[in-house]
């Protein structure tokens, strides 16, 4: 039994190995893979889009495309940060949309194996951790490596596509 888990686990590692981006919010390191990020652009003015939850800072133009924006901090129930010249935003692709994430800074690109990389741990039923695709233990530091299609449910994002149909 033992080692059908430890089969398993290793089989969960392998499939996470891989490059991710990793990004600074509120002190602690994420990551997320690097086949989602599309690209990397400091702040730029923000167009708020009304009735949308609060995390959803509005909308960019980028290069014609009109793309969501989110800020992380908010959707992950941490307090809001004032703005610096390291706060950026990644450009991600989530499910079928284009999607602006605001961090508080970029860090790297870190090359995980699949044994610097823990099952997300548990925390009990009440807590939610699906969005957690597993800890990183690379580049002496933890990272908690983000499944960005899971940080959004798929109503957010559906929501997000249609507010942003509506404004192009």
């Amino acid at each position: 039994m033992a080692e059908t888990t430890a089969t398993q686990d290793a089989a969960v590692g392998k499939s996470l190995a891989g490059k991710y981006l990793t990004f600074v919010l509120a002190g602690e390191e994420y990551g997320l893979e690097i086949l989602k990020v599309r690209e990397i652009i400091g702040m730029m003015d923000i167009t708020a889009v009304p009735r949308t939850p609060a995390f959803v800072k509005g909308v960019i133009n980028l290069r014609g495309k009109v793309i969501p924006v989110v800020d992380l901090r908010l959707k992950f129930v941490m307090p809001e940060a004032e703005r610096t010249e390291e706060t950026c935003v990644i450009v991600a692709q989530v499910g079928a949309v284009e999607m602006g994430i605001i961090v508080d800074k970029v860090s790297e690109v870190l090359d995980i194996e699949a044994e610097e990389i823990e099952d997300t741990p548990s925390f009990g039923v009440a807590v939610d951790t699906d969005f957690i695709l597993g800890i990183g233990k690379a580049g002496g530091k933890v990272t908690i490596l983000l499944s960005i299609e899971k940080v959004l449910t798929k109503q957010e994002v559906v929501e997000l596509a249609s507010t942003k149909e509506q404004i192009e």
